[in-house]
């Protein structure tokens, strides 16, 4: 009798502690709306997707992936989605449009611009001084980055280089096969594209690192994890679960570069062979508490003052964050 009774008492342990580790069944159960778009902001979420779709995931997973912003920004204020990957500066604008309805996760890519060129040698940014330079995203935040980087590089934008924009990332592309000699900025997945097409092209610049190097502690950031307000205020398990099974996400796409490749080009993100070469060059992270509030409020006060539409029309401030 006394064994029997130990025996079950084992067993009740086994079960609280289990349940004690894991998570509750209430956030077992819980579906999260979530969205993002085609592109590099998406390669950390790839695994986690897939685990949803074959049942592997703790939480279940109704996502969603747009083909720009704008579509996303609208189902957070409609309520559609819970949680969001959106360019950092879309972030902001939102929390602002929004008046203060959403916040800021974490950070899931950093910067991921570059300057490729063939004809030239390009070694710093003072390099650039006195060229032509093809550029995308006149007016957004390729421009004010590039012109930030400048001008701590002592170059005076628009008096000291000249750069040309192109409408689309793609129209560049095409531009880069009629010249024999270019200076380009591009992101990522355009680069792979790019040197693929053209393998006489040469990296020169890493956005990421420069920026590092002229502002260290800070970081450039091209994209974050937003949550609407109510939710994340609502459900800290949940949150605490999805970042968990997110930064394993993360962890898969830069440990497991082939296998994630395969997972975009099935979830129709990215295609597989760039993807394989891309990815390591997308700087896909995420980076949550301090560390994010500290690099994002530096980051978006850059953008602030080259822009203050850029950004939502006002500065960063703590309660934008996540904590």
């Amino acid at each position: 009798m006394n064994k029997r009774i130990i025996s079950m008492f084992m067993v009740l342990i086994s079960i609280v502690a289990l349940t004690a580790c894991g998570p509750s069944r209430a956030v077992r159960n819980t579906t999260i709306d979530i969205a993002s778009m085609k592109g590099p902001t998406s390669i950390g979420l790839a695994k986690l997707y897939n685990d949803s779709d074959n049942k592997k995931s703790t939480c279940n997973y109704n996502y969603t992936i747009c083909g720009t912003a704008d579509e996303i920004t609208a189902g957070l204020l409609k309520g559609d989605y819970d949680i969001a990957a959106l360019p950092c500066n879309v972030a902001a604008t939102l929390y602002h449009k929004s008046e203060g309805d959403i916040v800021i996760a974490g950070i899931n890519t950093l910067g991921a611009l570059y300057v490729v060129e063939k004809g030239y040698y390009i070694g710093s940014f003072a390099d650039l001084k006195n060229t032509w330079v093809y550029s995308t995203g006149q007016g957004t935040t390729p421009e004010y980055t590039f012109n930030y980087l400048l001008t701590m590089n002592d170059i005076t934008p628009v008096q000291d280089i000249t750069v040309i924009y192109t409408n689309e990332a793609s129209e560049l592309v095409s531009t880069i096969e009629t010249q024999h000699e270019i200076i380009t900025v591009l992101p990522e997945p355009y680069v792979t594209l790019a040197v693929n097409k053209h393998p006489e092209l040469r990296v020169a610049l890493d956005f990421s690192k420069e920026w590092e190097r002229v502002n260290p502690g800070s970081a450039m950031i091209t994209g974050v994890i937003v949550a609407r307000k109510d939710f994340a205020k609502n459900n800290p398990e949940v949150m605490e679960e999805f970042l968990k099974e997110y930064d394993a996400s993360v962890n898969f796409a830069n440990n497991n570069t082939e296998d994630c490749a395969e997972i975009l080009e099935g979830l129709d993100i990215m295609k597989a062979d760039i993807a394989k070469k891309a990815i390591p060059n997308c700087n896909v992270v995420l980076i949550t508490g301090n560390e994010m509030e500290t690099k994002v409020t530096s980051y978006l006060n850059v953008l602030y003052e080259a822009n203050p539409d850029s950004v939502g029309g006002n500065p960063p401030v703590e309660e934008m964050f996540y904590k």
